[in-house]
């Protein structure tokens, strides 16, 4: 059986190192500071927002939430994320996605200043890392959760080995495949239009399963030994439970890969309780660079 990759503990050790450089840094007279956008009351989003922001204040960061109405204009949404770009006290930036309807997401995302784009998605950043710059990028949360638990089986050079990422998605597929790639795996990127699929899973040595579909990928396409990464995380039905109830699934039919993977991430408690850990470790990284000081690493 394959060992259990848990998210939980590592996630854990990132956020207990986070705290430690905070607490490093206040020496110096800096806090790191976390402003989060988030616009309407969608619940999911409420609790996303509500969760990143006490993990900020458990890492001794300034936490600041702007809660904004749903019907606010794209024009004010626009105009708060310029004043907290110029804000000395604000390190990382992050708008809660989704928007409403009427405002442009894109354009918001490029109205944050790259230096605290700790989503990781300006194009300053995107380009950053496509292009290999890994090092001075702020790279997207859960690629970057998702690389830490791939680097604790393999170790961070991957040279030999070989990847497949099934899913194109500019917040995951794409910088998970730059990242394997600066770590010198050989990559293929796959997706639902990739000719024998199945055939292509089997033969990598890391698979990263991101693609959105609940249990796609089946436990016949991993190649015996293999290391999974569920970046899935899917709400299906589960009338076992009782009427109307539901669990969250990946994007691997866990119960039949696990029997031929080395190394799999459950879900829950894989790869989803890194992503908050890493938004933390990017706001320090931010910090770090706004002070001119260097930031050693996790």
């Amino acid at each position: 059986m394959a060992e259990i990759i848990d998210g939980k503990i590592v996630a854990a050790e990132v956020v207990e190192g986070v705290k430690k450089s905070a607490a490093a840094l206040a020496a110096h007279g800096v806090k790191p500071g976390l402003a989060v956008v988030i616009v309407g009351e969608d619940p999911a989003s409420q609790v996303y927002v509500a969760n990143k922001s006490r993990t900020a204040k458990e890492c001794g960061f300034l936490s600041v939430q702007h809660t904004l109405a749903a019907d606010t204009s794209e024009a004010d949404v626009v105009a708060l994320v310029e004043a907290l770009n110029v804000d000395p006290s604000i390190h990382g930036i992050l708008v809660q996605l989704p928007l409403p309807g009427h405002i442009d997401a894109g354009k918001i995302i490029q109205t944050i200043a790259p230096d605290k784009d700790v989503d990781g998605f300006h194009f300053i950043n995107v380009g950053k890392l496509a292009t290999g710059e890994v090092d001075t990028a702020l790279v997207p949360c859960t690629p970057f959760g998702s690389m830490l638990l791939i680097e604790r089986k393999h170790g961070k050079d991957l040279s030999g080995l070989s990847a497949v990422v099934v899913g194109r998605s500019n917040i995951v597929g794409k910088p998970m495949a730059h990242l394997l790639l600066a770590a010198n795996a050989t990559v293929t990127i796959a997706h639902s239009r990739t000719r024998d699929l199945p055939a292509l899973c089997r033969t990598a040595d890391i698979l990263v399963a991101a693609v959105g579909r609940p249990e796609m990928v089946k436990g016949d396409w991993v190649k015996p030994g293999a290391t999974v990464i569920d970046v899935g995380i899917n709400r299906i039905p589960a009338p076992e439970k009782g009427e109307g109830k539901s669990r969250l699934v990946g994007d691997v039919e866990f119960a039949s890969a696990e029997k031929n993977a080395g190394a799999i991430t459950p879900v829950p408690g894989g790869v989803g309780p890194m992503t908050i850990a890493m938004l933390m470790a990017n706001t320090l990284v931010s910090a770090h660079r706004h002070a001119g000081l260097e930031y050693k690493g996790l």
